[in-house]
């Protein structure tokens, strides 16, 4: 039986913290779920066909190197359903300092209780990738910035038309 790392988030959009921690999951699975949760009380910068489009032109090449299958998906509901539903029993999370450490270590708690088969897995990025955040990349490129440093090719592209004065 495969193994399936279950990879959820916003990726609103993928950064190269993303593409590090996808790298880390790829070495515990056989196959990589990455899955877009949609929250309706958030009003993301990308639709979710956008960011799915993002993953397949980044993080499946990250999977496709490390000779990991991969698939993206979308889900609204819990995090430990979907990853059931995916044929997952391990739920990849990326820590980037102490908040979300604890954060996470929370949340880790309650899928426990709500779904005792799907184990999280805590991945730190590396240290060249480990401040990069969605929120300060979408920042960054609405006020004009660079954000190449920040996220692949593709992604910075995509935000350089969407913020294009």
């Amino acid at each position: 039986m495969p193994r399936v790392a279950f990879y959820p988030g916003s990726f609103d959009p993928v950064t190269n913290g993303h593409l590090d921690v996808a790298e880390r999951a790829c070495r515990l699975a056989d196959k990589l779920v990455v899955a877009i949760g949609a929250h309706p009380g958030k009003t993301p910068l990308f639709s979710l066909e956008e960011r799915r489009e993002m993953l397949d032109e980044t993080l499946a090449l990250v999977a496709r190197r490390a000779r990991v299958d991969f698939e993206a998906t979308t889900f609204d509901g819990l995090v430990v359903d979907a990853a059931r539903a995916a044929g997952s029993s391990v739920l990849v999370r990326g820590v980037r300092d102490g908040a979300d450490f604890d954060y996470e270590m929370q949340m880790a708690g309650m899928n426990a209780e709500l779904a005792p088969g799907v184990t999280t897995v805590l991945l730190p990025p590396s240290a060249a990738v480990r401040s990069i955040s969605a929120t300060f990349v979408r920042q960054i490129a609405a006020m004009g910035g660079d954000v190449s440093a920040f996220a692949p090719p593709p992604v910075v592209e995509r935000l350089n038309r969407r913020f294009a004065r």
